[in-house]
């Protein structure tokens, strides 16, 4: 009989300090093979740092971690960086100044014992996926920051790692080649069948590039699940003020509907039936409840006073003052309604988190 899949990185009551200043604390978390994590949160929140201890730049306080079910750090055991079996883009590029981009990519694939006309046909072949072949002969100083992260993204993905370790590596690049790259990642990591630990704190970079992901605050895992469970149903209202746009309106609930998520409810005086998701059982009565912008509706019975619009392209958001609390509502297409105007509006679904939401009658 066999036992459960060994995962690709598991760490166990993992605290890391610099000198007094505890900066994670007591992490649990387990990254199975083949899955992309992402590790969402504020600047300072301990991503990097996390990053930086699995790879075996920082040591832990206390606690384990395992790479493929070996022990890397803990119990008075540091595997030095290069034993891991990891692969790394940080957001300081780390490139050797003496090196052009060729033998950047292709120096982790000559320490595996490949010939150096081979090495440098295959670093080729990954330069030119980044969209960078023509800078192969490039130095660091004659690079772009976005140029000298492709990069050190292409030295990383040459490694052939177990795991990859990602820190904001499209940070510096524009939208079109943001999506290009995370595209490139998705796909060596999908062939390679390699697990990956995604470091942002841009909310819609992780729900699109992860299978899972990760919220972070000062320190402390606070929620996990998948990119729908984050969005849907955050634990409490930071974790939805950091997985995207939303607001709190103040609701009564009237009376169940006919699916175990669904309800009667009034706003602002106007019943309607709206799924009602809720962390908790919920007794008919007044309640605070979250709505993602994508969640209401122009038209319908609830007034509202228009304050702001904004045209994205593929959508317009309107912030209205309504009696119910100030929301924003997300429509598809061009502007239908302008500043001052008044507006009816409806709403599809809410989330109600087990944590009372202290602060009512405000867009987050």
């Amino acid at each position: 009989m066999t036992g459960a899949p060994v995962p690709a990185v598991s760490c166990r009551g993992v605290t890391i300090a610099y000198g007094a200043t505890v900066v994670v604390s007591d992490l649990d978390l387990v990254v199975p093979r083949g899955e992309m994590l992402a590790l969402l949160g504020p600047s300072g929140c301990g991503k990097t740092t996390i990053l930086s201890a699995l790879a075996g730049f920082l040591p832990i306080s206390s606690g384990e971690i395992h790479v493929g079910g070996r022990a890397v750090a803990g119990a008075g055991r540091h595997l030095a960086p290069e034993r891991r079996d990891v692969g790394v883009v940080f957001q300081g590029y780390a490139l050797w100044p003496h090196l052009d981009a060729l033998d950047t990519v292709a120096y982790p694939i000559r320490r595996r014992g490949v010939g150096v006309p081979e090495a440098r046909n295959r670093a080729t072949a990954i330069l030119e996926r980044l969209g960078i072949a023509q800078l192969a002969h490039r130095r660091p100083a004659e690079l772009s920051g976005g140029e000298q992260q492709r990069v050190g993204l292409g030295r990383a993905l040459a490694r052939e790692a177990s795991v990859y370790l990602f820190d904001e590596p499209t940070a510096h690049l524009d939208a079109t080649l943001r999506d290009r790259l995370q595209l490139e990642i998705a796909d060596h990591r999908l062939r390679s069948g390699a697990a990956a630990i995604y470091a942002t704190h841009d909310t819609a970079e992780a729900l699109a590039i992860a299978d899972r992901v990760a919220l972070l605050r000062a320190g402390r895992l606070i929620q996990e699940g998948s990119p729908t469970t984050v969005y849907e149903r955050p634990i409490d209202l930071w974790a939805a003020r950091l997985t995207g746009l939303a607001s709190i309106v103040d609701i009564r609930i009237l009376g169940a509907g006919t699916g175990a998520d669904a309800g009667r409810i009034e706003v602002a005086g106007s019943s309607q039936t709206a799924v009602v998701a809720t962390a908790r059982q919920l007794p008919a009565g007044d309640v605070r409840a979250i709505v993602r912008p994508d969640w209401i509706r122009l038209g319908g019975t609830i007034p509202g006073r228009i304050e702001t619009v904004a045209f994205r392209g593929a959508y317009t958001d309107y912030r209205l003052a309504t009696p119910a609390g100030t929301i924003d509502l997300r429509a598809g297409g061009p502007p239908k309604a302008e500043a001052g105007e008044t507006v009816g509006w409806s709403v599809d679904r809410l989330w109600i988190p087990a944590e009372p939401l202290e602060a009512a009658n405000r867009a987050i």
